[in-house]
């Protein structure tokens, strides 16, 4: 028989530090990321934290965890509106949850960290998830992995390269280039078949 108190316990734990982490991890930053001072951001012993999670990877593992879901926009059936929408959503999630500094973690580490790739690769699915879906509509796979690297550039290259977000006329101005390539590359396509 399990003891639900102590299954409540450890969830808590585990809920308390990895939000902790997670803090540590978007407001200060890699260097930022130990034992004792997620310790004492989350309000227990570091003993517990090494019991738990013995290495630096896995406290950042256990924050990239506590990250959920990524903000996605709701639908509107207009293709060039629905991806300036999860621009707009990509960029708030770089602003409000520090994402550029999780993305850059996920970068150096999740080459060589099995764990570490795996949330990667499920954070990605996650972000991209929509804007696939919509370019699988209009574009052969090809052009629709083209689009999805150019429209993720959109808001991660000024947030890493340039410390900024992009602004609303950057976004839909991309958006346009993307979609008017994409015809553009179809229409190629269609003209030499």
């Amino acid at each position: 028989m399990t003891d639900t108190s102590e299954d409540a316990r450890v969830a808590r734990t585990r809920g308390d530090v990895s939000r902790a982490a997670l803090e540590v991890l978007t407001k200060q930053g890699w260097d930022a990321v130990s034992h004792a001072h997620i310790a004492r951001v989350a309000g227990y012993s570091k003993t517990t934290l090494y019991t738990h999670w013995p290495s630096k990877i896995d406290l950042v593992g256990l924050a990239l965890d506590a990250l959920g879901d990524m903000p996605h926009s709701v639908p509107t059936g207009d293709i060039r509106t629905d991806l300036i929408n999860e621009l707009r959503a990509f960029r708030s999630a770089v602003v409000d949850i520090k994402l550029d500094r999780i993305l850059i973690v996920l970068a150096q580490w999740g080459t060589s960290v099995e764990e570490i790739a795996e949330i990667r690769t499920r954070l990605i699915a996650d972000g991209e998830g929509v804007a696939r879906a919509m370019f699988a509509r209009i574009a052969d796979d090809v052009v629709a992995e083209s689009a999805i690297h150019l429209l993720s550039g959109v808001v991660v290259c000024p947030a890493l390269m340039h410390g900024q977000v992009p602004d609303d006329k950057v976004i839909e101005t991309s958006v346009d280039i993307i979609l008017g390539g994409i015809e553009a590359v179809q229409g190629r396509s269609n003209s030499s078949s």
